[in-house]
């Protein structure tokens, strides 16, 4: 179809954008377009200025060199205010939804004389609204209520409520089933027909070929690369991120299926509402396998790792590894069983933001020889050990002795998993251990599950990354609502079935 010259206005042009942080340039002379009824991809490795970018454009940075226009006419963003009122508005990966209000207070708030509004006009106005879009919801259900998709809906129909015609999707997909994912895109593809244009961030790059036009590639603070979506591939995309090629397939290699080395009998717990969040769950873990645990993010995944680390002690059922039961709520027990513990947060229970990299990586072996003997620290024995393993990991740091905060997403993720494997452990329980990792540090971490499954380890896989887990698994099973909705071998399983299982259908 013929593009008229309308819809080829750009309706956003960041020119030669430049932001710094003191002394670290985030975005280098950035050039960015956005076209009426479009959506553009921009992808780039952790660290690579995207976020930054978008916070520019969202009025949370203000520029330190470069333009910004709207629909050709030199804008001045000072704060987020000030790009809501030009028609932006961003959706980010962690909603910010009050749980406890109803649907129509959620878009209401922060308008403009909102606590005076009219809320017979406004439910009208949100009812229109939807029904233009799509976007069906109870306007008077409460958000806790409402499912992960659900609450995403939401977001987007406040930003249409505020008038919003430019929307910055930031790793919109994270925590969606693969059925919700088909839902968002429809949604989006309606919202681009009817005149609205989008910028939208994953690290999926299967998902940004499905739903973009265009593809802008950052690294290092620095456009590097421009694509139609029709004239590049997946491979190509990868490697302009990270500016190396990297592996099209990881091989899962041979090795043989032993002895149980971890085993979860009729496990129950609770959340931290109260709310039964594992239900009489039961699995094994065999030597020499990777067995995937699959699930939309909030279906019980948190509390299993939790109980299995020794965080949580379990309301009833019993763990067992290498055919011994373990205390429940003992961490320091688990450990000593040979367990890695790779935990789904690697900043709020897997490091000590504030600690060095080098008291990072002995959290869990300076009570021991040789690190300690007679209660005495030798820190001879630290250095060499933490030595040994920034090199062997791969560790990108400005030394030992630095705060571990100071490195990259990737990186943070690399000292953890120095930490719990360099021990050669039996059983590796990994919980979402690459989210919000670039495909660089993904491929690391990948080929370090692996390896560990290679050794003989059994490794736990604990993911909402249907693709991570198609990659990696033996096999796969699938929780729903804290119970195990379904078991399939990685050679058997059906995407569509596993996506119904993971949406509470078992048949």
């Amino acid at each position: 179809m013929e593009v008229s010259v309308l819809e080829k206005q750009a309706v956003i042009e960041m020119r030669g954008v430049t932001k710094r942080f003191v002394d670290v340039i985030a975005n280098d002379k950035v050039d960015l377009k956005l076209y009426a009824k479009e959506v553009v991809g921009l992808l780039g490795e952790n660290g690579a200025g995207k976020t930054t970018l978008m916070n520019v454009l969202f009025g949370y940075y203000n520029l330190d060199g470069g333009k910004l226009l709207i629909n050709e006419k030199e804008v001045t963003f000072n704060s987020p205010k000030d790009a809501i009122n030009n028609g932006i508005a961003m959706i980010h990966q962690h909603f910010t939804l009050v749980q406890t209000q109803t649907v129509l207070e959620n878009a209401m708030i922060g308008m403009e004389g909102s606590f005076f509004l009219d809320k017979k006009k406004a439910k009208e106005k949100l009812l229109k609204i939807e029904k233009q879009f799509g976007l069906n919801l109870n306007p008077d259900a409460l958000v806790w209520t409402l499912s992960i998709g659900e609450q995403q809906k939401l977001e987007i129909l406040k930003a249409l409520y505020r008038g919003a015609k430019i929307l910055i999707m930031d790793e919109p997909t994270a925590v969606l089933a693969p059925t919700e994912t088909v839902e968002l895109f429809e949604t989006l593809r309606t919202l681009v027909d009817s005149g609205h244009s989008i910028i939208f961030i994953s690290h999926h790059l299967q998902e940004v070929m499905d739903i973009c036009d265009r593809v802008i590639v950052l690294r290092n603070g620095i456009r590097v690369a421009e694509r139609t979506v029709a004239d590049t591939t997946i491979p190509e995309l990868a490697s302009l991120m990270v500016g190396r090629e990297l592996l099209e397939r990881l091989e899962k290699g041979e090795s043989s299926i032993g002895e149980p080395v971890l085993e979860a009998r009729n496990l129950k717990a609770r959340n931290n509402r109260g709310i039964v969040a594992v239900d009489n769950l039961s699995f094994i873990l065999r030597e020499g396998e990777v067995l995937g645990v699959a699930g939309v993010s909030g279906n019980g995944q948190t509390e299993l790792s939790e109980m299995l680390f020794g965080q949580v002690k379990p309301e009833e059922g019993e763990i067992f590894i290498s055919g011994v039961e373990v205390p429940g709520g003992n961490p320091s027990e688990i450990i000593k069983t040979g367990m890695a513990r790779i935990p789904e947060d690697r900043i709020a229970t897997g490091l000590f933001m504030d600690l060095s990299v080098k008291e990072n990586m002995i959290l869990e072996s300076h009570v021991s020889e040789p690190i300690s003997k007679n209660g005495l620290i030798n820190m001879k024995e630290i250095r060499d050990f933490a030595q040994n393993c920034i090199e062997n990991f791969s560790v990108k740091t400005d030394g030992m002795d630095v705060p571990v905060k100071t490195l990259s997403g990737g990186n943070l993720q690399k000292v953890i998993l120095a930490r719990e494997l360099v021990g050669k452990p039996k059983v590796v329980v990994a919980c979402q251990p690459t989210r919000g990792l670039d495909v660089g540090a993904m491929e690391y971490v990948h080929q370090a599950m692996l390896d560990q499954k290679t050794e003989g380890a059994g490794v736990l896989l604990i993911s909402d990354d249907l693709d991570e887990i198609f990659l990696l698994s033996d096999r796969i099973i699938v929780m729903y609502e804290g119970k195990i909705m379904g078991e399939v071998s990685s050679e058997e399983a059906d995407r569509d079935k596993i996506g119904l299982w993971m949406s509470g259908v078992t048949s």
